[in-house]
């Protein structure tokens, strides 16, 4: 059967020369790499190190500021939870459309360690009231902050105005994460010319495998952070136990690839989610796009997030699964088939979600126009079929 695979924001499939890199290593290089002492040990620390040595030339940074995690959410969480217990943070500034790695790690400080969490306001569409981050920052002046904001959200696409926060950032002087896990490996950046203290990413995210990630953390702040996960001395001993060599390894390579063709693939999904609107537009009329996600310039070209009209049909993504199409109403994360996210309920009016369904359409490298003609042609036979039950 033909299929198309639009959830490229939950996971994107594994290049293949990501897993040969994988298997050569699996096959080759088994020592641990904290056995140093012989001929197997020293290959696979060194293939860890050459692998940190490309990930940060990748984005500008210096090898020593990059820190191996299993992925996004164990560095999001080391990231928050080291920054109270290490940099001593009173105040955490973050926004209720962020990834639950950061919304529940924030709670959960904000009850073990008296840590007070401020919610910037929301505008329409998801946008972040800036104004009224000021405010909080003004009023919050004597406690030492960290701002914890996704440069783009996994549900709605939507970018943040990175150049006003970056001017809140020196005129407040306060601790900046940005939880960049839908943009590193799909879009450049450059450490040294932006202000971030830690970013997060994951393989999975950009054709690498699954359970490897790493983050961020600008030198000065790195030599303040203390063991994280405790009982060893690796990863500058924040981040004890043995190496996941493979994963690192593939983790390297997919950015590599992923670096060397940005233009291109930018390109492509963009002209793909131009496409996937317009063809939209035609079979549903007054469509609902959520967030920023159909304005190009102002959201992620991979995330398109719109709500289909139909009356609490929890079936619709098992209903499209059965022609083909993978899709899903937002972040993987949130699995109940019942329940919309917290993304959605955030921004959207509650009785647009009683006759409307979300669905996040994510494009990737390997999406062609051929998967969104399934996709329209999947919508319009449900369209149909609903009609002939009225009747």
């Amino acid at each position: 059967m033909e299929r198309a695979y639009l959830d490229n924001a939950a996971t994107t499939p594994i290049r293949s020369e990501v897993i040969k890199v994988m298997n050569n290593a699996l096959k080759y290089s088994f020592g641990n790499p904290s056995s140093i002492q012989h001929s197997y040990g020293r290959e696979a620390r060194s293939m860890i190190e050459e692998s940190r040595i490309r990930i940060a030339k990748n984005i500008t940074a210096s090898p020593y500021e990059i820190v191996f995690t299993s992925g996004g959410t164990e560095a999001n969480n080391l990231v928050l939870r080291s920054s109270v217990l290490n940099l001593g943070v009173q105040h955490i500034i973050t926004s209720k459309l962020e990834h639950y790695s950061v919304l529940q790690t924030v709670i959960d400080l904000s009850h073990k360690h008296k840590v007070c969490v401020s919610f910037v306001q929301l505008k329409e569409k998801g946008i972040l009231d800036l104004n009224h981050m000021e405010d909080i920052l003004k009023k919050n002046s004597s406690k030492k902050t960290l701002v914890s904001l996704m440069y783009a959200n996994n549900e709605i696409g939507n970018l943040l105005e990175l150049e006003k926060i970056l001017f809140l950032y020196k005129k407040y002087n306060f601790y900046f994460h940005s939880d960049t896990i839908q943009i590193i490996g799909n879009f450049p950046i450059n450490m040294e010319k932006l202000s971030f203290d830690f970013v997060t990413a994951s393989a999975h995210k950009f054709y690498g495998p699954k359970g490897i990630g790493f983050v961020f953390i600008r030198n000065h702040i790195l030599k303040k952070i203390k063991n994280f996960i405790t009982g060893g001395f690796q990863e500058y001993g924040i981040r004890s136990g043995t190496e996941n060599t493979y994963g690192i390894v593939g983790l390297s390579e997919a950015l590599q690839l992923s670096c060397s063709n940005f233009s291109h693939h930018i390109e492509k999904i963009r002209s793909l989610k131009f496409y996937c609107i317009s063809e939209l537009n035609k079979i549903i009329p007054n469509i609902i796009f959520n967030g920023l996600s159909s304005d190009i310039n102002r959201s992620l070209p991979s995330i398109l997030s719109f709500l289909y009209p139909t009356k609490k049909d929890y079936l619709l993504y098992f209903h499209l699964d059965l022609m083909g199409v993978s899709v899903s109403k937002g972040s993987s994360c949130n699995n109940d088939a019942k329940k919309v996210s917290h993304v959605i309920k955030t921004i959207t009016n509650s009785s647009l979600l009683n006759k409307m369904m979300p669905i996040r359409i994510s494009f990737g490298i390997f999406n062609k126009k051929k998967d969104i003609d399934l996709l329209i042609k999947s919508l319009q036979k449900i369209r149909e079929q609903k009609n002939l039950h009225k009747l």
